[in-house]
């Protein structure tokens, strides 16, 4: 691949440039998710063949995709057809993807869908990440290594379970976004960082390496006033977090984020010590009409010239390293732990 370093001494053209290494990540999942609701079956599977678009990724900037798919993409012999095409032709990974309102077993629960881990029973939640992987085995003769909940909707005490089921990297922390409701990860690193989780009865649940989304704050520090002042004033908890994802966060996510952003937040990872960008998006965002960001041809068109733009201003501005979700826990690459025993008081869902 033309400028495509794996190892090896520097070439010309990077020295001097800092190192970086980059993912991207896609939710490959079903349509009409952006319309609030959440059917068990017959969403439409027409964005999948769309994901042939993005092979200029690997293949012109060697940055492999990492395709994190959900159980009905899974079940499905047309789009299994286009992820097999897409991989055998400029590889990457296939990961894993959960949506819990459409992947067995489903049985009776008094809360209406999406469901959240936070009252979900830990048990069923364990079924249906083996249903899920045995969907991915099924397909690529092993389980996936890689995970990401849907919605970021996962809570520690759901999180624990990953390892027990063969995931070895996890992608749900969204640092900065705070969903009414939803987990805590207001406060996590936009690096990656190994976890040492505790199951359900205090025992060792596995080793699991966390690959937050990269978001970042405008300015170091505020992050924790903002946390503070939250707590300080209850009736503005919500107003106070959920304002700082909008007006106080930089971040790479090409549909969230302006190029001008993505380009500031990347140069402000890397100047203050980051080594990773994890990028995402969904599928469908890649379909005319398919999400409210993308109403039209002309849209989607603009968007995928937008990321090749990025992906063309990352190989000139750093050292880039392209690597999967899976790569982040090989052995080319040291993070820093961070274990919940040492943290005994905190509440956090990101630890």
């Amino acid at each position: 691949m033309p400028g495509y370093r794996l190892a090896g001494a520097p070439r010309r053209d990077v020295v001097g440039k800092k190192p970086l290494a980059v993912v991207v990540s896609l939710d490959v999942e079903e349509e009409g998710l952006f319309s609030g609701s959440y059917p068990r079956e017959g969403a439409g599977l027409s964005n999948i063949p769309e994901l042939r678009r993005l092979e200029f990724l690997p293949a012109e900037f060697g940055l492999p995709l990492t395709l994190l798919c959900d159980y009905p993409v899974l079940r499905h012999g047309p789009s299994l057809e286009v992820l097999a095409g897409v991989l055998s032709r400029v590889g990457g990974e296939l990961g894993a993807h959960l949506h819990p309102w459409n992947t067995p077993p489903f049985p009776d629960m008094p809360w209406p869908e999406p469901v959240s881990t936070s009252v979900m029973p830990v048990a069923v939640f364990r079924d249906k990440l083996q249903n899920l992987q045995a969907a991915v085995a099924d397909f690529t003769g092993s389980p996936a290594r890689s995970f990401r909940m849907g919605r970021w909707n996962l809570f520690r005490r759901a999180m624990a379970v990953l390892p027990e089921v063969g995931f070895t990297v996890d992608s749900s922390v969204a640092p900065l976004r705070h969903v009414p409701g939803g987990p805590d990860h207001f406060l996590a690193p936009a690096d990656p960082y190994w976890l040492r989780l505790e199951g359900p009865d205090g025992s060792g649940a596995g080793r699991l390496l966390e690959a937050p989304t990269t978001q970042l704050p405008l300015v170091p520090g505020t992050p924790r006033l903002a946390k503070r002042l939250a707590e300080a004033f209850p009736s503005r908890h919500d107003a106070v977090l959920g304002g700082f994802m909008k007006t106080l966060t930089l971040g790479v996510n090409p549909v969230w984020m302006p190029e001008a952003t993505m380009r500031l937040a990347a140069l402000a990872h890397a100047w203050r010590g980051g080594r990773a960008l994890t990028l995402f998006w969904h599928s469908s965002e890649l379909l005319p009409g398919a999400s409210p960001h993308f109403p039209d041809k002309a849209a989607v068109e603009a968007f995928i010239a937008k990321v090749r733009r990025f992906a063309g201003w990352l190989r000139r501005t750093f050292d880039v390293r392209g690597t999967t979700l899976e790569g982040l826990a090989g052995p080319e690459f040291s993070w820093p732990a961070c274990s919940p025993a040492s943290r005994p008081n905190s509440t956090a869902d990101w630890r």
